[in-house]
């Protein structure tokens, strides 16, 4: 079956300004590069659904999913912008956003689990693994991955998923929201220090953390991977694995100073299907975090779906 492919075009409304760097033109780059090199016709494109606040109460608070839809539906009542914290804004289409792009992760897992496709890739925004249980925080309002793996495991009766990020940003508040929790493993890499300026000491046992220097290349990357990230998931057998899929390590991104290119981006999408292909029924879904140099975002995106669809 062909690679589920989530785009909503509620995501692309979503906007914090001129300037900022996780802007609209994000999704607009993978979509034109997709289109340009035909991968597109190897896809299969689902239109993606909101989420049901049920869902997304999986992994937030309720406290703080009333709070901050309320702020949000009041700025688009109000037809203007508002601030969440320094680096993070809403506009009148933000709240909308949000919700699409949790629930394109939600619809994908289900998709995925009932054998409609093989793996899924969401292509949406605003991103969510700086979302903790209670706070926005780094572009981020809703942890869509974390809202989709417990989704995945309390709706749908999985008793063990995996969670990969390779975001060049430590994932907090997927980290925040899943510490403790037996039935997920996280293994994630990133660069430290660099914002948010955690992770180097896990909050659980269920996780394997790779702070790793700025300059770090693929190779030292793959080695590190085989040595911490592979033997972790054989030991747990995920039945399902969801990717934080942040391309912002790559050597051409600013926010970052790592030095992946888009042949190390294949190589672990590799990697992570012959695990799921062993444990998880070949079930992945990724979904899009960082990534702001457009076109090494759009070439590493395509590479990450040539590998997930086989083409």
């Amino acid at each position: 079956m062909p690679t589920a492919y989530f785009n909503p075009p509620e995501c692309r409304r979503h906007d914090m300004g001129d300037g900022h760097p996780e802007c609209p033109q994000r999704l607009a780059a993978i979509d034109d590069w997709l289109i340009g090199t035909g991968l597109s016709q190897a896809l299969q494109y689902v239109d993606a659904r909101p989420a049901d606040l049920k869902d997304v109460e999986l992994a937030h608070t309720h406290g703080y999913v009333a709070e901050i839809g309320a702020m949000l539906r009041d700025c688009a009542e109000r037809g203007e912008r508002c601030a969440v914290d320094p680096d993070t804004s809403a506009n009148p289409h933000t709240w909308t956003a949000a919700l699409h792009a949790a629930g394109a992760a939600v619809q994908a897992t289900d998709l995925v689990i009932d054998g409609g496709a093989d793996n899924a890739f969401c292509s949406v925004r605003p991103p969510g693994h700086h979302a903790t249980r209670d706070q926005s925080m780094g572009f981020c309002f809703f942890n869509n991955v974390a809202i989709a793996a417990r989704h995945a495991l309390d709706r749908r009766g999985l008793k063990r998923v995996a969670i990969v990020d390779f975001d060049v940003h430590h994932g907090n508040g997927t980290e925040d929201i899943i510490a403790g929790d037996d039935r997920v493993l996280m293994v994630s890499l990133f660069q430290h220090p660099l914002y948010p300026y955690s992770g180097a000491v896990p909050k659980g046992t269920n996780m394997v953390n790779v702070p790793l220097p700025p300059y770090t290349r693929g190779g030292e990357v793959r080695e590190i991977i085989e040595a911490m990230w592979l033997p972790a998931l054989e030991r747990f057998k995920p039945q399902m694995i969801f990717i934080s899929a942040g391309f912002d390590a790559h050597r051409e991104d600013d926010l970052g100073q790592l030095g992946l290119v888009e042949a190390d981006y294949e190589w672990i999408t590799l990697k992570l299907k012959d695990v799921a292909a062993r444990h998880a029924k070949g079930r992945i879904v990724s979904v899009l975090e960082g990534g702001y140099n457009l076109q090494a975002l759009a070439r590493s995106v395509g590479v990450h779906l040539r590998a997930l669809a086989d083409v």
